[in-house]
């Protein structure tokens, strides 16, 4: 049934789900458990052509390129559905805009949560959480549902940057605290929330302010908030950013750490001080997530020419001149995050080339065009790597210091959000639809 609030759910699933099942491996947050895009199993499924391969298919209204997050029972996931904007109403929002050649007007947008039954993928709640009159402007290849949801215990938490961040009952689907953390982000949100500590950490690096956030995961209060570290252009549009935090320990220390325009941080997640910065150049727009392998951080540096930089995180204060390892500036990507396997770095860049980069030194070992261009990141299962791109074509790879394609597979559907692996399953959610696929053989 559809009520006032716009929800649609079964109350036998929730009473179903007020006990939740781990038993197929939880991916609750962008990038899994550890960040790092490597599912627990070895054996994913990636047959996707495999006779019976497709369990379930269930269409999506909206866009949206949020991952979709489980706890093995329920799948989670946001939309976002727009109303077209007048010419005259997009003119008026693009007066005297920076880069208003790159940036999209609505007329207004309504922000959605999605849940789905992990056996069948039937939606059982579908619940409007805002809608949003004369938004800001967005870049045509992103949108209002970006950042990722994710799941900590009996919650769930479902942001859209400066529009609201909602806090909810995975039981029940009610909000328990909802909040707006004020961050102009000029072309939509995309930094995705993390948890730690009971903490919700969130990133507000937008054209007008920059700074990260914890907010209590009991009642959405800011626990801390620390600015970023002042930067050397005074426009705003080259302070932006849209990484999402990496939780590490190196040594005894827990460390966030969190890309931007021209600084990449490491913070104490308790308190938000300060640990380390590096100084990476002039990148902004900073999009992919770091990844922690080789006793090294490993972060991409963004617009306009990225690069990708190596660091040792053992340091403290500015460690520009002291810890970088290598640097490397072919073939970086600007939206894409990496997977590391048996000392390597594996790469794919957003116009379609993949590579392998020691992470002794940073040499590039193979370089390889895949095709068309990716915004997805990969995520890595027993020595394969799989990635979609956004004209649909899905291909897995062998890791290793030479290329070996495995295989590769059209969806015909625009692939911007991440594969999911589900225990041994598969989670692939196009523009269109969210897929399951798995050996039922």
């Amino acid at each position: 049934m559809l009520n006032s609030n716009c929800w649609v759910y079964s109350a036998t699933l929730w009473a179903i789900m007020t006990v939740v099942s781990v038993a197929d491996s939880p991916w609750t947050q962008f990038r899994g458990p550890t960040g790092d895009g490597r599912a627990e199993s070895a054996d994913v499924f990636m047959q996707l052509d495999q006779q019976g391969a497709v369990q379930w298919r269930t269409p999506i209204a909206g866009v949206g390129w949020s991952s979709p997050v489980t706890d093995g029972e329920t799948i989670w996931l946001t939309a976002a559905e727009t109303v077209a904007a007048s010419r005259e109403e997009i003119a008026a929002k693009l007066a005297n805009v920076q880069f208003a050649q790159i940036k999209g007007v609505v007329a207004s947008v309504t922000l959605r949560v999605v849940a789905l039954d992990a056996a069948t993928g039937e939606i059982r709640l579908d619940r409007v959480l805002r809608t949003v009159d004369g938004p800001g402007p967005v870049h045509p290849m992103n949108g209002f549902a970006s950042p990722t949801p994710v799941i900590f215990g009996d919650r769930v938490v479902c942001h859209f940057g400066q529009y609201g961040t909602w806090c909810l009952r995975t039981n029940s689907g009610e909000s328990i605290w909802q909040t707006a953390l004020p961050c102009d982000d000029s072309v939509g949100p995309g930094s995705s929330p993390i948890v730690t500590k009971g903490n919700v950490v969130i990133v507000c690096d937008g054209i007008d302010q920059q700074y990260v956030a914890a907010l209590s995961g009991e009642d959405g209060s800011v626990v801390w908030k620390t600015p970023r570290p002042p930067m050397r252009s005074s426009n705003g549009e080259f302070q932006k950013a849209y990484s999402t935090p990496l939780l590490i320990t190196a040594g005894d220390r827990r460390q966030l750490v969190i890309p931007g325009a021209q600084w990449c941080v490491a913070y104490d997640p308790s308190t938000g001080r300060e640990i380390w910065r590096v100084d990476h150049g002039d990148g902004f727009s900073t999009t992919p997530m770091a990844i922690a392998t080789g006793g090294l951080v490993v972060f991409s540096t963004g617009y306009t020419r990225p690069e990708i930089i190596a660091v040792d995180p053992s340091g403290i204060g500015d460690v520009t001149d002291t810890h970088i390892r290598w640097r490397l500036a072919r073939n970086a990507p600007a939206k894409p995050s990496f997977v590391a396997d048996g000392g390597l770095l594996h790469v794919i860049s957003d116009d379609g080339i993949v590579s392998a980069v020691s992470l002794a030194d940073g040499r590039q070992l193979y370089r390889e065009r895949l095709g068309g261009m990716f915004s997805s990141s990969p995520f890595l299962s027993g020595g394969r790597i799989m990635v979609g791109n956004h004209e649909g074509d899905v291909t897995v790879f062998r890791t290793g210091p030479s290329y070996q394609t495995l295989a590769t597979y059209e969806l015909n559907e625009q692939i911007m959000a991440s594969p999911v692996p589900m225990g041994k399953d598969l989670l692939v959610r196009t523009k269109a639809a969210l897929y399951r696929f798995g050996d039922r053989r």
